[in-house]
């Protein structure tokens, strides 16, 4: 019994004596070395190659969404080849960590299920391409620019200067309201008046109002129709289409404002809500007491 255990103690003895450890801990620096060293050179090649991908994709006019997408791909391809390459530096087993992963798959899928969805969603995004960097959308209630899509999310400003990092899978999953898709857009603005004024007035004032302005289109033709008919006025919405839809905030807030000065200075009966009071008579009565 004493002889095992000596040969035990002789054999750690042998494994951890400086001159092993020395020689172990030198192989294993070297190797992380040459690892870092193999990754920095795939990162130093995506860094030169970038500028270059972006001279290409502008010579082929391809639009900025497209890039912005071969963009990613192209970098996550070399700096996944990187990795792995960094990886058999080190002296790991690539063929037992595939099948490693492999097995954990499922478990890290499961884990990991919203953040893959959202890349799918991302990749979907590009294929079908409901809009482009640049658009303006609405989205679950929020309007803004589209200044980048990732692949795991879309970036949108609003016009208030703050930026929405909207999840690609409810970008796929809700309605997308796109603002700059089409190359006009039309602008509707209500306006009340009163239930005794000349309709046909009014409609010529509002039409005269925005006469010779380039901003409108000629082709379609503004319209005034009347939309509602009210106890104490009178709804008629002016209809015009926009030569360049992204002027479509300003133009909406400047032509109510137009309107209005022009069928105030019509002396057009702009009404507001009124209140009729009706006076009540109340009675007294006197009830006489039980015991009286």
């Amino acid at each position: 019994m004493s002889e095992f255990f000596e040969s035990i103690a002789s054999s750690l003895r042998n494994s951890l004596s400086p001159d092993v450890l020395g020689r172990e801990l030198a192989g294993t620096l070297a190797n992380v070395v040459v690892a870092v060293l193999v990754f920095a050179a795939f990162y130093a090649f995506w860094r030169v190659a970038r500028p270059l991908l972006r001279r290409l994709m502008s010579r082929s006019k391809m639009d900025r969404t497209n890039a912005q997408f071969v963009e990613t791909l192209t970098k996550m391809v070399i700096l996944t080849l990187g990795t792995v390459h960094a990886l058999a530096a080190v002296g790991v087993n690539m063929g037992a960590l595939i099948a490693s992963l492999g097995i954990a798959g499922l478990t890290i899928g499961f884990a990991a299920r919203d953040a893959l969805s959202n890349i799918i969603s991302g990749v979907l995004i590009f294929w079908d391409r409901p809009f482009v960097i640049g658009d303006l959308v609405e989205v679950g209630g929020s309007y803004g620019r589209v200044a980048n899509v990732t692949l795991r999310s879309t970036r949108v400003v609003t016009p208030d200067g703050r930026m929405l990092a909207v999840p690609n899978s409810v970008i796929i999953n809700t309605t997308v309201a796109s603002y700059t898709n089409f190359p006009h857009l039309r602008l509707d603005v209500p306006v009340t008046v009163g239930v005794a004024e000349d309709l046909g007035r009014v409609r010529r004032i509002m039409l005269e109002a925005i006469a010779g302005d380039p901003a409108f289109m000629k082709d379609p033709a503004p319209y005034v129709g009347i939309t509602e008919l009210g106890d104490y006025g009178v709804t008629a919405e002016l209809r015009v289409w926009l030569e360049n839809e992204r002027e479509h905030i300003a133009k909406r807030l400047a032509l109510r404002e137009q309107l209005f000065d022009a069928l105030r200075g019509a002396g057009v009966e702009l009404p507001f809500e009124t209140l009729q009071l009706r006076p009540v008579e109340v009675e007294a009565r006197v009830v006489p007491s039980p015991q009286g």
